[in-house]
């Protein structure tokens, strides 16, 4: 997989599509919800630092994207899981205004300069 556009240097951003509203956008302005084991079966969670294992769906952090995916069964068939999905902690997650994984990864990516940040020091002479 190439991590830049040959010849001009910029970086590739993955494009992935949102299970609810069906829009292909970037994947830094998407929520990635996986599939995990809970007491009473599966249960959708949120990665906003998409990092967990096992397949993903993607979402935008809209509660309207959030029903449309519920209405549309989307997230069971995303995430190849049998039957119905408890999505009750992605609904927590976006009631709870949580900023989208953008606003948090962004500085860690470095999307400031670092000499910016550190403060440059000059020589006085």
């Amino acid at each position: 997989m190439h991590t830049s556009a040959p010849g001009n240097g910029q970086c590739h951003v993955p494009v992935r599509t949102c299970v609810g509203c069906r829009t292909r956008t970037s994947a830094v302005e998407l929520l990635r919800v996986v599939a995990e084991v809970g007491g009473s079966g599966p249960v959708a969670v949120p990665d906003p630092r998409h990092r967990r294992p096992g397949r993903g769906a993607w979402l935008h952090p809209d509660p309207a994207c959030l029903r449309l995916a519920e209405r549309r069964r989307a997230f069971p068939r995303a995430l190849r899981v049998p039957g119905s999905l408890d999505t009750s902690a992605v609904q927590h997650h976006l009631s709870a205004g949580q900023p989208p994984a953008v606003a948090q990864d962004m500085t860690d990516a470095g999307s400031v300069p670092r000499q910016a940040t550190e403060g440059k020091q000059v020589d006085p002479s």
